[in-house]
């Protein structure tokens, strides 16, 4: 009779680190953004926009957005991009089909600022900011069937 030698507790630790690691390397991408100086209430606005959209249709729609968070958002998007295809060297970005899979925005440090009142009062001034996180990942096929079967009955009526 064989005995199998049983693994001490930090070896199969180590060994499920390094299968999480593993399955990390591929996938979607994922690019934070910490303490951006603007409301996450504006910047919501912008995240709603372009959540769940297709990555080339979201960085038009955030290159001529008129509101001053869709710069930040956009740099923010090619970023996620560039972090996909550093993790998907074998597939190319064109043949990939990229959307934004999650975008969140959570509310970041806010700095308290005093403003002058009447009749020597002080008023205070919140300075809010955010922290977004951005997903990119590929489309998935049977989304891909939906989305056109779509668009094909909006151009029929």
């Amino acid at each position: 009779m064989e005995t199998e030698k049983k693994k001490k507790r930090s070896v199969v630790k180590r060994e499920k680190l390094a299968a999480i690691k593993e399955a990390a390397k591929t996938g979607p991408a994922t690019a934070y953004l910490h303490n951006a100086p603007t409301s996450p209430r504006k910047m919501r606005l912008i995240a709603d926009l372009i959540r769940g959209e297709r990555v080339s249709k979201a960085l038009n729609m955030l290159k001529y957005d008129a509101k001053h968070p869709s710069a930040k958002m956009e740099k923010l998007l090619l970023s996620a991009i560039n972090n996909w295809e550093a993790k998907n060297a074998d597939v190319k970005l064109e043949e990939a089909d990229l959307f934004v899979k999650e975008v969140f925005v959570d509310g970041g440090r806010i700095l308290k600022r005093l403003r002058p009142a009447p009749q020597g009062r002080a008023h205070r001034v919140r300075k809010r900011s955010n922290h977004i996180t951005l997903v990119v990942d590929r489309m998935p096929a049977e989304a891909k069937k939906e989305k056109k079967a779509k668009a094909v009955k909006e151009t029929n009526e």
